[in-house]
């Protein structure tokens, strides 16, 4: 027996309307694979693309390259999967009664995956606060899914706003990723990874802030 699943916390995604999705989670659905397995897949892309991300630092040229369009690669699998998971749960009924472990703890394990893996792979400039950087941008991606969860946790609806919700700075990682891959022709080394990861900390910071205080108003609200 499976539980239903709860829709209030489910992100709003215009991919999730787009024809090749409905499509292919029918046929995942009808494989009869479970929305559980999509998410650990899901993990398995973020454990691969997180150790890519790392390892660019480490190697140059066209290897260098190689590991970050793979690592980008990665990220855009591992949304897929997360786009997937909710679909064949939800529209084709292959949810679990363990559906809402696998729903959150996989993107905060990715998350800081993702995050700190790239953080080391701007250590190739030289710049040795890269690591610091990446662990950085992977707490305040934990604070933001926090935040969240305690306004559902007081009763409110869950709040996915920005600047740097997930799929944002899974955007920003991915075409940071993908610029960074040319930095051979201009003999850089990992200072694109170390700018993007700047810009993405920085609006994940306001992104916290600004669910705070919206969670705040809210609050305030009641009396």
């Amino acid at each position: 027996m499976t539980d239903a699943p709860d829709l209030t916390n489910r992100r709003p995604l215009k991919t999730r309307g787009a024809a090749w999705a409905g499509r292919l989670a029918a046929a995942i659905a009808g494989k009869g694979i479970a929305a559980d397995a999509i998410s650990g897949l899901g993990l398995a892309f973020a454990v691969l693309g997180a150790a890519l991300l790392a390892a660019s630092g480490g190697v140059e040229g066209g290897w260098r390259s190689a590991c970050l369009v793979l690592g980008a690669t990665c990220v855009q699998l591992r949304l897929a999967c997360n786009l997937l998971d909710g679909m064949v749960a939800v529209e084709h009924g292959r949810s679990s009664p363990y559906g809402p472990i696998w729903n959150e703890l996989p993107d905060r394990v990715a998350d800081v995956l993702f995050l700190a893996g790239a953080g080391y792979g701007a250590m190739s400039a030289g710049f040795s606060g890269g690591p610091a950087l990446g662990w950085i941008c992977a707490a305040l991606a934990m604070l933001t899914a926090y935040v969240r969860e305690l306004g559902r946790g007081l009763g409110f609806p869950a709040d996915f706003s920005g600047p740097m919700a997930k799929p944002h700075r899974m955007a920003a990682l991915t075409a940071t990723c993908a610029i960074a891959a040319f930095e051979p022709l201009w003999r850089g080394r990992g200072e694109v990874l170390a700018v993007g990861l700047a810009v993405i900390a920085v609006g994940t910071l306001v992104t916290v802030v600004r669910r705070t205080g919206a969670l705040a108003a809210r609050l305030a609200g009641r009396r």
